[in-house]
């Protein structure tokens, strides 16, 4: 008897948990701080970009739907047209340390260099600490935060779901959205989709 209650309790303290989690990163949430190195080994502290607007991009080299938006430039367009803009653009990589498909700060680099990437930083989340945090699920997975501190947008970043690079360009654009209507001083309209991609390798 007393075992079952033991794990009735367990499991709703861990469904609570994954709640807690799910709900930090929510849309009027303050978004959860972090440090973590980027591929230089330099630490990046998101507390340090308060007042300026800030996306951040999960990332991974090895998933098909990452490539379809950085083959199609579609990424890389994002991150010259905002950042010319003063919005702060980190690239995160959550994969685990020992996993597989895990790439170090200077693969990371290499990889977006030849890309033409535009990011502000490439952040390497090693132990998954950052990426835990926001209860990242995909690659890409999406996140715009106020120069307040406050998650506007989660999610996906556009509303065609597939792998396909001819895809990207025609697609409704939610980070895009969301920064436009943010900087003109309006709510964001569309502040959470469900975001599709590769899993995060945790």
């Amino acid at each position: 008897m007393r075992a079952s209650v033991f794990i009735r309790t367990a499991a709703a303290l861990a469904c609570a948990a994954a709640v807690g989690i799910a709900g930090a990163a929510s849309p009027g949430a303050a978004a959860p701080d972090f440090t973590v190195a980027d591929a230089t080994g330099k630490p990046v502290k998101l507390s340090e970009y308060r007042g300026k607007f800030v996306v951040l991009e999960w990332t991974n080299p090895d998933c098909p739907f990452v490539r379809k938006h950085y083959s199609s430039k579609n990424m890389q367009d994002l991150q010259k047209e905002w950042g010319a803009k003063d919005v702060v653009w980190l690239s995160v990589n959550s994969t685990v340390q020992g996993h597989y498909e895990y790439r170090d700060g200077k693969q990371m680099q290499e990889w977006m260099t030849s890309q033409g990437a535009a990011q502000k930083a490439i952040l390497i989340d090693a132990k998954s600490e950052v990426g835990n945090a926001y209860a990242a699920k995909t690659t890409p997975h999406m996140f715009v935060i106020s120069p307040e501190g406050k998650v506007l947008y989660n999610g996906a970043i556009d509303d065609k779901r597939s792998s396909n690079p001819a895809d990207a360009k025609t697609a409704n654009n939610y980070v895009r959205a969301a920064l436009t209507e943010a900087k003109a001083g309006k709510p964001v309209t569309v502040a959470s989709t469900t975001p599709y991609g590769c899993s995060v390798k945790y």
